[in-house]
């Protein structure tokens, strides 16, 4: 895993984790990486002084700040509630509120386009500061 600093082409700066260097640049260039604050999909990496920390042998990874503390809370409270339903977050959202299908928490994935088109059809959806472990491993 890596943590980039980004900055949005409004001028948001955020930082966001992804499974690798390649991972960010792919999905950079699909449009898939937007900023947290405004939606933009026009991101790139801000300049960032690297972290390291030395391993010592048995230790256990933690979070290191108050913020990455409450993403892990948020990633076991969603794990533990909300179904996981992939890329077919979209669809699923939709039937979920046409009442097609029972209501119930789902998370998944969605391109920024598919989200935006969501929240203009009054479905409610929020982006989650962590990748699915199936896909961060």
């Amino acid at each position: 895993m890596i943590r980039y600093a980004l900055k949005c082409a409004e001028g948001h700066e955020f930082e966001s984790w992804f499974q690798s260097a390649d991972a960010f640049d792919g999905l950079a260039a699909k449009g898939m990486v937007s900023c947290a604050h405004c939606g933009s999909d026009r991101v790139e990496k801000a300049l960032m002084a690297p972290k390291v920390a030395p391993k010592t042998k048995g230790e256990l990874t933690v979070p290191a700040s108050e913020v990455e503390k409450k993403i892990a809370a948020l990633r076991r409270k969603v794990e533990a509630e909300a179904t996981y339903v992939g890329p077919r977050f979209a669809e699923e959202a939709r039937r979920i509120h046409a009442s097609d299908t029972p209501e119930k928490p789902v998370w998944g994935e969605a391109r920024p386009d598919e989200a935006r088109a969501l929240l203009e059809e009054g479905i409610g959806v929020a982006p989650l500061p962590f990748l699915p472990k199936q896909k961060a491993n």
